[in-house]
Formats: structure tokens, C-alpha cells, sequence
């Protein structure tokens, strides 16, 4: 499988991709974050499924399900692009996907099996993804980005906010 390339993704993701060992191969990066994923939130105390911590931060089921809303949006484009639909496509507003939807009435282990189960898809679909197809380039919000990027970005941003979620959650 070829690496990805600078010239793939915009540079707002650059710290998406930058988090990642430049080595394993998408596959492995996408199993990689699963396994953090699981191996680090299924482990949280209860008493911090709630927790924020700073005024105006996501609690931590917040964190979650921006996890999984941020997943099916990457999805949803490469799945455009690989069908090669070169329509362009707006960006998404995370911060409105948060406040316009009460997370926290959710339970959070059926957040985290959501999440698991979203991403065993995204696998699934990104092992069916020939190169020629990983190679197909789209339009995000004027900006150009391959199916293969953002199957990467996948993984960096789940590594992302495992990081701060180690750092400041638990």
C-alpha cells in the first residue's frame, strides 16, 4: 500500500497525521486506535463520564460522541470519493454537532459499543479500497483530500483525543 503523501490531505489535518508512526500501514493504524480506544475507555470510572475539565470543555461523553459523529462524517466522504462523486462537500460544524444534542442522557458503554462497531465498518470498507481508489481525491470545503487521507485522519484523530482524554480526563 503506498504511504500518504503531504500533497493527500489540507494542512489543518497535518496534526492528525503527524500523531501517527509513519510506518504501519492504514490498516493497522485504524486497528491500532481501536485497540486504545477500548483498551483506555472502557476502563473510565463512571464518576467521569460527565466530567468537563474546564468551563466550556466537553464532558467526556461529549468527547465520545464527537468521536463517532467525526467518524461518520470522514466515512461518508471517502465513501463519495470512491464512488467517485466529485461533488463538492461543505465542512461540518463539531462544536454545533455537541451543544445541539444531549449527549450526556446517553449511556456512555453504549457510546463506546457505537463507536467500535462504526469503526469495525469503517475497516470493512476501507480494506475493500484498492489503490487506485485510495488514490481518488475529493473537494472538502474547497480544499483537496484523498479517500487514503482520510482514512488516516480516522485513526489520528481518535489518537488525538486519546491523548487529551489520558491527559485531562483521567
Amino acid at each position: 500500500m503506498t504511504k500518504l503523501q503531504k500533497i493527500e490531505y489540507p494542512v489543518f489535518y497535518k496534526p492528525y497525521i503527524e500523531i501517527l508512526d509513519g510506518e504501519s500501514s492504514l490498516f493497522q493504524h485504524l486497528e491500532a486506535s481501536l485497540e486504545l480506544f477500548e483498551q483506555i475507555l472502557y476502563e473510565v470510572d463512571e464518576e467521569k463520564y460527565e466530567y468537563s475539565y474546564q468551563d466550556g470543555k466537553w464532558t467526556l461523553k461529549e468527547v465520545v460522541q464527537h468521536l463517532i459523529d467525526a467518524e461518520r462524517v470522514f466515512v461518508y466522504r471517502s465513501l463519495r470519493f470512491s464512488r467517485k462523486d466529485a461533488t463538492p462537500l461543505m465542512g461540518y460544524e463539531e462544536n454545533s454537532y455537541v451543544s445541539n444534542y444531549d449527549i450526556n442522557k446517553r449511556d456512555f458503554n453504549t457510546l463506546l459499543d457505537e463507536f467500535c462497531l462504526l469503526r469495525r465498518s469503517t475497516i470493512l470498507m476501507f480494506q475493500d479500497f484498492d489503490e487506485e481508489i485510495l488514490d481518488i481525491k475529493g473537494t472538502v470545503e474547497g480544499n483537496s483530500i484523498s479517500v487514503r487521507a482520510l482514512g488516516f485522519i480516522c485513526s489520528g484523530h481518535v489518537l488525538h483525543h486519546l491523548k487529551i482524554i489520558q491527559e485531562r480526563y483521567v
